[in-house]
């Protein structure tokens, strides 16, 4: 199992957790989604108490990762498989993502 808390402008909103190479959950952190102003992290998981559940990772999670010539080259410096989305997302969405979404691993 790997995990990783999900921020949003450097505030905890939830975390990411892959139990095997495809089983994925997203579960809201309570502060983040007892508070009315706080937006959901995407419009596929609006905010709610249950636990998003999914084969494969999340559409949301998954474009926040480079594409084509990018991601070939991340994954030969990083020694990451490239189609280990959920390692590559660990390693490239701590900073500098393109929106307020980053990851920080738990397991680190």
């Amino acid at each position: 199992m790997k995990s990783a808390n999900v921020y949003r402008n450097g505030e905890r909103v939830g975390v990411l957790i892959r139990h095997e190479r495809n089983s994925y959950e997203f579960e809201y952190d309570d502060q983040w989604f007892n508070n009315p102003e706080k937006p959901a992290v995407s419009l596929t998981m609006p905010k709610s108490k249950k636990t998003y559940k999914a084969d494969h990772l999340f559409p949301f999670f998954y474009n926040l990762l480079s594409e084509g010539v990018n991601r070939k080259l991340q994954s030969r410096q990083l020694k990451i498989d490239e189609k280990n989305y959920f390692d590559l997302l660990l390693e490239t969405a701590q900073t500098d993502t393109i929106g307020a979404i980053t990851l920080k691993s738990k397991n680190k």
